[in-house]
């Protein structure tokens, strides 16, 4: 598949001004729960506000240029977050002070965290969408470790690889429908997002009047907060403006933003998600003309981060992204993720018949979140990668216990299909101690066995309990010189 480089760079830049118009023109009415009945803008004309949507974005831009995409994950991310994202606010907060405690993601997102099913994560995903135009999947799964930071397994992380799905696939697929559909197939049938998405369909295919749409999907999430700054209604009311707007840039923007909330972030996805489908030439010129191209940022560590380097325009930004495109499709043609070999060229555009259905038979997104698991996470190196499930949470008491389910999977993509004996050395806290293996063997791939086992531990907690309490888990692997270690932090 190739998409036009020319067409490609105007659908770019008019994602990030879509992106600022949502957000200049929903900020003013964010955390009203009422229906609203604006018109348009109430902002100064010539000037964009600032907007924390965007802001983190332009970290994850910078962290993607020193790293490279295939090193992005939920702890690098996690690492620029701590030193270059200033707030502190709702799952920010939470999120943040986790990782100061020791918690890697995504236990930092689940720990203690009552707004896992809020919006942080959802509203940020255009860089993975603009990063990998037309692979859903691998967009989604960015967006994944991305929300893993703030939200860990909750709907606010199924939110994010919805949105960045339509979103990425919007780069190929011009059908906001179609669009919708495949973002749907990349989560869960019986997550709260999707149930949602699929009422917002239903409202719209019945003809229901827009307020009244609004007013069902508020309902029927009342049981985690009855709309008020979680994630399922939020996605919902920007599927609602994406749908009864009909393509039509004002009107799908007022839709969204009038069913209230959070209504910076559902103006703002909104805006940035036609701009991906329709260009520059899909934007008003006098909404265009009203917050220019300038960004302003809020929640960016400028100070201390010396070499940072913040796009001060949209159109900077879309050269930057640019820029990186060819190297992140050649990450993700090279990953074993995508089925869709994706370019960027000054060529025609060509774009397969049957691309919808190669994207709908890719499961990488799907099985990645159905296998989510709260008080979990990732530990690896090149051949084998480790995910430890802290079972109920991380907290301990003197004299108690704690299980750990630990999985080890050989990564036969990276160093060939080949068994290793591995062998288990803990170091713990004074009065702590460890029951379990002193080893297994890690299988490779056959007929008959998948490349990974799953063995249990139980942390015998002594009597002394800090603050905090660091565990590390040394696993050594017969034939390979350097040992993985797995840090597993407990909380007193």
């Amino acid at each position: 598949m190739n998409l036009n480089l020319t067409d490609y760079k105007d659908r770019l830049h008019a994602c990030w001004i879509g992106k600022n118009i949502g957000g200049t023109m929903g900020a003013p009415y964010e955390g009203k729960r009422d229906m609203q009945d604006i018109q348009g803008f109430s902002t100064k004309s010539g000037k964009v506000l600032p907007n924390d949507d965007l802001d983190l974005q332009l970290v994850w831009l910078n962290a993607v240029e020193r790293c490279g995409l295939r090193h992005i994950n939920a702890c690098v991310l996690g690492e620029f977050w701590l030193s270059f994202i200033t707030p502190f606010w709702n799952e920010y907060g939470i999120g943040k002070n986790n990782m100061r405690r020791g918690l890697p993601p995504p236990l930092s997102g689940d720990f203690d965290n009552h707004w896992r099913d809020s919006n942080g994560a959802w509203i940020r995903t255009e860089i993975w969408a603009s990063l990998l135009p037309g692979n859903p999947d691998d967009a989604a799964l960015f967006a994944i470790e991305d929300a893993l930071v703030d939200h860990g397994a909750g709907e606010g992380t199924l939110a994010a690889a919805f949105v960045a799905a339509m979103q990425s696939a919007a780069y190929a697929i011009r059908d906001i429908r179609a669009c919708i559909d495949i973002a749907l197939a990349k989560v869960p049938e019986s997550c709260r997002i999707a149930k949602t998405v699929r009422l917002a369909i239903k409202c719209h295919e019945d003809q229901v009047p827009v307020r009244e749409a609004r007013d069902i999907i508020q309902k029927s999430n009342a049981d985690i907060g009855d709309g008020w700054f979680e994630a399922p209604s939020n996605v919902g009311y920007t599927v609602l403006g994406l749908l009864y707007g009909e393509g039509d840039f004002k009107k799908s923007m007022i839709y969204a933003i009038n069913c209230g909330d959070d209504t910076d972030c559902t103006g703002a996805t909104v805006g940035a998600t036609l701009g991906i489908l329709g260009g520059t030439a899909a934007i008003p010129a006098d909404w265009r003309a009203h917050v220019g191209d300038d960004i302003v940022t809020l929640c960016v560590d400028k100070g201390s981060f010396m070499n940072m380097s913040v796009p001060a325009t949209c159109n900077e930004l879309a050269e930057r992204v640019l820029r990186l495109v060819p190297h992140t499709l050649f990450d993700m043609d090279h990953s074993h993720h995508t089925q869709t070999d994706t370019t960027v060229l000054d060529a025609p555009e060509d774009i397969p018949a049957d691309l919808t259905a190669r994207i709908l038979g890719n499961r990488h997104c799907i099985d990645r979140l159905n296998a989510l698991e709260a008080f979990s996470f990732d530990t690896e190196n090149l051949f084998m990668r480790v995910t430890t499930t802290v079972i109920d949470g991380p907290g301990i008491v003197p004299g108690g216990e704690k299980t750990l389910r630990i999985r080890f999977e050989n990564i036969i993509d990276s160093t060939g299909n080949m068994p290793y004996n591995l062998r288990f050395r803990w170091f713990l806290p004074d009065g702590f101690a460890v029951d379990g293996p002193r080893g297994t063997v890690l299988p490779h791939a056959t007929a008959h066995n998948y490349q990974s086992t799953t063995r249990e531990f139980t942390v015998r907690v002594g009597e002394r309990v800090e603050a905090e309490n660091r565990l590390v888990l040394e696993v050594a692997a017969d034939g390979r010189p350097i040992p993985l270690y797995v840090p597993v932090m407990l909380l007193g």
